[in-house]
């Protein structure tokens, strides 16, 4: 009776769901995340009379588990005491459900905190089958939630109980028990973490966006730009509305609409105001050049730009826009005076009131946003991003991060690019975290003022930048830090050093693709290993394909709901090219070779492309790019190739180093371990290596300007 009684006051109050079933098997260690001091009366009240609970000591000092244990069947342990579990062995070989949360303590960050080994190891060692359950709500229950400042607590918020199916975790192979144990509790947490994002409801980002509003509230400060904007939620939603009201005006339903934008809080208006009229923006790369962007505008048929005169004009972009062909070009400070009565009435009487009945809803699987790929090898491609492919991205980098909405993030990326999309705009608006904004990674010495100005706990940038960042940055400028991740290049260990010594910060090394929207690995607090990208994230799958010439490990394919719906080419306007790969559709050929070792970690080993093949060995031309680096730390280094009819092919070094020469190359590479064949035959003086907007090294344009140097010689 009085179970019945708990479980249906339980599910007045906070209107519980639950979804699943839990798995039947004799042997079940059933484990979940640990969200509020409710978390035990909600399962005790779901789960069979039978099962027994294993309860921390910590959490015998509420007196509501007390009183609760006192009906239930219970062992107390002290996970700091590694003997603590065996208690439990037992029971479970006997047939017995055994639950416990594996944390051992509410969460304080809203997310998934880490896992003990010991119940992972229990698990390991009898064979159960451990059956996860995700708790989602209850961390906002005021009154029984560990979350303290602004965090949107609520005094009856509606709880979700998942359950997902049972999985066995074999003992680990290590050679000792206490490395078994880690990595079963490494198996555990994985689990936990594919389980959380999988809890996640598939939507759209205008959805998320709506639903992030609701939860954190219209008052909440979101967004500041450079220009001064400070934007509410309630502004922010405000802009998107109208803007988006004035570009339906102009533009036809699933039409590829043009961005060309700086990185401002109206640029987000404007995206979040698309998505909410079916619109699919085509974020243009305002560093590509005339033939670039014209490229890139007839692979997905845009017809109409949507950009500012005054970021033209700062820009001196104004001549480019002006010799695009075929193009109808609209200024945001002409569109604004196109607002009508009717319109400002629709807005404030009907819009901003109801916005879900006053947009548009695209389907999750549904093309959002179409990014082009940075030129860094060949002609730019038009990769098509669903509106899940982002979302699952995020959603999956929040199961093993714990940023949170007391964070505030610092994004210089641009928006072209897939980092600064989705870390930069998409994944604080639909989350509630704090942003600035500011239009340009390459001044270098503002932005580090700026992170220290305005308070800034975490910011996403390439290791060039990083490397800039930190040569003119104060030492005290980065001393809220809580993530700073490094991608889109490989994160040298003189970076990784100077941040430590400089400013006692830990740089996080990432790895990405814009094809995959565009997470595929990261380094975490919890999970680290200097030298490589970290862990694959928890939903995606991997293999590798083996490469003639390369002995250890081989080309990355991936695959998961982040992976892009397709490549739109120039030669094929907006024909859908799905992803696929020797291993079947849906697998992205990444192009890089790679390594996964014991632990999970993904090492890069670098691009296929980035290969020469001399005198019949593959050589990487990073190792040679590395080695001038040696011999040459304070220039920049590009390596390029060359047919060469005696050794198959020939490495050009070119160099913003006038003094630099081979021998001082042939000492780096001694020193180094390298092999004689990575010693560029050539050295080219290039007085600016040509760099990417990105911060990557623009290598088609420099090895046109190889060329024309080579051509002149010889003339």
């Amino acid at each position: 009776m009085l179970k019945l009684l708990i479980r249906g006051l339980l599910r007045l109050l906070y209107r519980i769901e639950v979804h699943g079933a839990l798995p039947q098997p004799a042997k079940t260690l059933i484990v979940g995340n640990h969200q509020s001091f409710l978390d035990a009366p909600i399962m005790w009240s779901i789960l069979p009379d039978d099962t027994l609970w294993v309860v921390h000591s910590q959490v015998m000092k509420q007196l509501i588990f007390r009183l609760l244990v006192r009906v239930t069947d219970h062992i107390v342990i002290d996970t700091t005491n590694p003997f603590a579990l065996k208690s439990t062995v037992d029971v479970i070989e006997a047939g017995r459900k055994v639950i416990i949360f594996p944390e051992g303590r509410v969460t304080v960050t809203g997310s998934l905190m880490k896992i003990y080994d010991g119940p992972a190891f229990i698990a390991a060692k009898t064979g159960a089958t451990v059956a996860p359950f995700i708790l989602d709500g209850a961390v906002r229950a005021k009154g029984f939630s560990r979350m303290e400042g602004d965090y949107p607590l609520a005094w009856f918020p509606k709880i979700k109980v998942t359950f997902f199916p049972g999985e066995v975790i074999p003992m680990p192979e290590a050679p000792s028990g206490k490395l078994r144990r880690r990595k079963a509790g490494e198996a555990m947490q994985r689990l936990l973490q594919r389980c959380l994002a999988l809890s996640k409801p598939k939507r759209t980002l205008h959805e998320a966006f709506l639903e992030a509003i609701e939860l954190h509230g219209r008052g909440r400060r979101m967004v500041e730009d450079a220009g001064g904007a400070d934007l509410t939620y309630s502004g922010v939603l405000k802009g998107s509305l109208a803007l988006g009201r004035l570009v339906s005006k102009i533009t036809a339903e699933n039409e590829v609409v043009g961005v060309l934008m700086p990185n401002a809080a109206a640029t987000l208006c404007l995206a979040l105001g698309l998505f909410g009229v079916r619109r699919i923006p085509a974020m243009l790369n305002f560093t590509a050049g005339v033939d670039g962007m014209q490229s890139a505008l007839r692979a997905a048929k845009v017809k109409t730009i949507l950009t500012s005169r005054q970021f033209l004009e700062k820009g001196k972009l104004t001549a480019v826009v002006e010799k695009l062909q075929g193009i109808n070009v609209v200024f945001l400070e002409d569109l604004r005076a196109k607002l009508t009565l009717g319109d400002k009435l629709w807005l404030i009487f009907y819009a901003l009131p109801f916005p879900r009945a006053a947009t548009k809803t695209s389907q999750p699987d549904e093309p959002a946003v179409v990014l082009f790929t940075s030129g860094s090898e060949g002609k730019p491609k038009g990769v098509v991003l669903s509106h899940w492919a982002i979302l699952s991205d995020i959603e999956q980098v929040f199961s093993i991060i714990d940023v949170s909405r007391a964070d505030k993030i610092l994004s210089a990326m641009p928006v072209f690019h897939s980092f600064g999309l989705t870390a930069g705009f998409m994944l604080p608006i639909v989350s509630g975290l704090r942003l600035f904004l500011y239009p340009s990674p390459l001044h270098y010495s503002i932005v580090p003022e700026l992170f220290y100005d305005r308070d800034a706990t975490v910011m996403f940038a390439t290791p060039t930048f990083l490397k800039h960042y930190a040569k003119r940055a104060h030492p005290y400028d980065f001393r809220k830090v809580k993530m700073l991740l490094g991608g889109a290049e490989k994160l040298t260990d003189e970076i990784r050093n100077t941040y430590m010594d400089k400013f006692g910060v830990r740089v996080l090394e990432g790895y990405g693709a814009t094809e995959c929207a565009p997470v595929i690995a990261v380094n975490t607090a919890m999970r680290y290993k200097a030298g490589t990208v970290g862990e694959i994230l928890p939903l995606m799958e991997w293999k590798l394909e083996k490469v003639p010439g390369i002995e250890e490990g081989g080309l990355l394919h991936v695959k998961g709901p982040n992976v892009m719906l397709g490549y739109w080419r120039e030669s094929n306007p907006c024909v859908l090219e799905p992803p696929e790969s020797v291993f079947g559709p849906g697998w992205y050929p990444t192009g890089d070779l790679a390594v996964v070792d014991s632990d999970g970690f993904l090492q890069l080993r670098g691009r296929v492309k980035r290969f020469a093949k001399v005198a019949g060995e593959m050589i990487s031309l990073e190792v040679v790019e590395k080695i001038a680096e040696a011999a040459s730390p304070k220039h920049i280094h590009g390596a390029v190739t060359r047919p060469d009819a005696g050794r198959g092919e020939m490495i050009v070094l070119c160099t913003q180093d006038k003094d630099l020469k081979r021998d001082q190359l042939q000492a780096a590479a001694r020193e180094m371990g390298a092999p004689e064949l990575a010693i560029p035959r050539r050295i080219v003086y290039i007085d600016k290596i040509p760099l990417l907007g990105t911060g990557k090294k623009d290598y088609p344009k420099l090895s046109q300007l190889v060329e024309a140097q080579l051509e002149q010689s010889r003339a």
